[in-house]
């Protein structure tokens, strides 16, 4: 199958489990339409589609790991909507449509993304308790930990703290370390445990993971100031305004384009001794991310 097959295979079914799992009636009506608005808004499922590749590479099956690629959605999801308020980014446009808060007030969207949160680990935790084996316990475990006060969130207080500040090299590393690279990481490392990966696939998983994290979070901020709000279906420009720290500030575009180019290539080298055809080819379908 080619690249595209396999993505298309992994988004529909992650799509179809996150439709099953928001039309549940007992969430409350206009609480499940803020969190459906957000989820459906036209996501590309990459940390779903990296956990599910992931998994089957280490011997497991979409089946057993589509809760927990959901629940990372989820997870993503609930960042942005809250992302987005007035009291953090005050953005107005995400993925080419208004904002949570926009359409359905600021009290709602954080009720939204609280929503999916929890139950993103209600979802993870259900599937743990039909695994004998802890293999899924130690994925939640895996996805509770980089999601939060350790990893994303960490990362989320830290670039707030820096706003303004004098770029500097650790503080940049740390936030996007946490910021972004976390949440991939999240999705490598649970998808090997639930694929029953060997000590060897976790940690070439955990350095693919890393790579990655950093490559995307540099062409972000590069998209940030050279993307259109028409392609990005966002808005841009916001990091330089907001005197955010970001590779481009602290190195210039140039040499922050040729480490965002080195950090793909050394992900796809990680995965050098395993047949991991999509993983690869993400890794270098990165490199010339314009999305």
């Amino acid at each position: 199958m080619s690249f595209e097959e396999i993505q298309k295979r992994y988004v529909d079914a992650v799509n179809g489990a996150l439709m099953r799992y928001l039309s549940d009636g007992r969430i409350h009506p206009r609480l499940a339409g803020a969190m459906a608005y957000s989820v459906t808004a036209g996501g590309k499922r990459l940390r779903a589609s990296l956990l599910l590749a992931a998994c089957e590479l280490a011997g497991g099956t979409v089946e057993k790991a589509l809760p927990f690629a959901a629940a990372l959605e989820m997870i993503h999801t609930y960042s942005l909507i809250h992302d987005d308020l007035p009291a953090m980014d005050d953005d107005c446009l995400r993925r080419g449509k208004p904002t949570n808060h926009v359409v359905f007030g600021e009290g709602m969207a954080i009720l939204a993304g609280d929503g999916l949160l929890n139950y993103a680990m209600q979802v993870m935790l259900s599937a743990a308790l039909e695994d004998e084996s802890k293999n899924a316990l130690r994925a939640a475990h895996e996805i509770a930990e980089r999601a939060g006060v350790w990893g994303m969130i960490a990362g989320q207080a830290e670039d707030l703290c820096a706003e303004g500040k004098e770029p500097e090299e650790k503080t940049l590393y740390y936030i996007h370390a946490h910021k972004t690279a976390d949440m991939l990481l999240a999705s490598l490392r649970s998808g090997g445990m639930l694929g029953g990966a060997d000590e060897k696939l976790m940690d070439a998983l955990t350095v693919y993971g890393e790579k990655l994290g950093l490559a995307f979070q540099i062409q972000d901020d590069l998209l940030d100031l050279f993307g259109t709000e028409a392609s990005l279906g966002k808005s841009v420009g916001k990091d330089e305004k907001q005197k955010k720290l970001t590779f481009p500030a602290l190195y210039g575009t140039e040499r922050a384009q040729n480490m965002q180019e080195r950090y793909c290539k050394e992900a796809a080298e990680a995965l050098s001794g395993y047949d991991a055809p999509f993983l690869k080819e993400m890794a270098a379908k990165l490199a010339k991310r314009t999305f």
